[in-house]
């Protein structure tokens, strides 16, 4: 629940309108709690410190819309605005170039050739699929992990419980979420999460299950957080490519 100082807060800003930018200061730390739950890594020319201020967008939204009268909490209603404005922001920096989508494509289905002929997906057999070296993998790498700055986590813990957060990407295909309706799917997702190798299936664990942040992981893991990002991108390349795999068979 909200305390009392926060309630008083919105009735004055509610009935008055004064005291927006107290709120706005309120909530601030939000903005870092929701960028520390993305797996960001800043296109050229930006930093952590912009990625934060993409996200004050949101939160003036939030702030400005938000109805207390509807029982709902704050945060709830917040972090989807914040995380939105941040993507939307993001998007206009327009990360890929043609040629970068086309590598990334490229690596997508190298991946789901090397998994339906070898069974595994090991970095050299990628490589050797796709034809190049492993600067040049690690640099289309680089590319896709950009392309996963959303969690695949339905709900983000909070003090007040879990709040439910909703894609802002559109995407018309069918997502894993969408199979994960009983028992015998989340099976499924287990399986390929076991099929990971060792290093991406405990990123995916300590970022999507232990909740920490990629910092965090990379203190753990001995590597950069931008490492971490990559490990993270290319994890949930691998994810879906198995997933899409065992659709298909269904």
């Amino acid at each position: 629940m909200n305390t009392e100082d926060e309630k008083k807060m919105w009735e004055e800003f509610t009935r008055t309108g004064k005291g927006r930018d107290e709120l706005v200061m309120r909530y601030l730390p939000l903005i870092k709690y929701v960028v520390g739950r993305m797996a960001v890594t800043p296109p050229s020319g930006l930093d952590y410190e912009d990625v934060l201020s993409f996200g004050v967008f949101g939160l003036l939204d939030a702030v400005d819309k938000f109805d207390p009268s509807k029982g709902f909490v704050f945060q709830t209603y917040a972090i989807p605005r914040i995380r939105g404005a941040i993507l939307d922001e993001l998007r206009k920096c327009d990360w890929f170039s043609r040629t970068g989508r086309e590598k990334v494509q490229k690596y997508n289905r190298a991946m789901e050739k090397v998994l339906r002929d070898k069974g595994e997906m090991r970095d050299e057999l990628i490589m050797s699929e796709m034809g190049i070296d492993a600067e040049e993998y690690y640099e289309v790498q680089e590319l896709a992990s950009r392309g996963y700055i959303t969690s695949l986590d339905d709900t983000t813990p909070l003090d007040d419980g879990d709040v439910s957060v909703e894609a802002t990407l559109a995407d018309d295909r069918e997502s894993a979420a969408d199979r994960l309706d009983d028992e015998s799917d989340r099976e499924q997702l287990r399986e390929a999460l076991s099929e990971l190798p060792d290093r991406e299936r405990q990123m995916l664990s300590l970022y999507y299950y232990e909740g920490l942040t990629l910092k965090e992981i990379g203190a753990i893991m001995g590597v950069t957080e931008s490492r971490v990002s990559q490990i993270h991108g290319k994890g949930l390349s691998m994810l879906r490519t198995i997933l899409k795999a065992k659709m298909n068979a269904w």
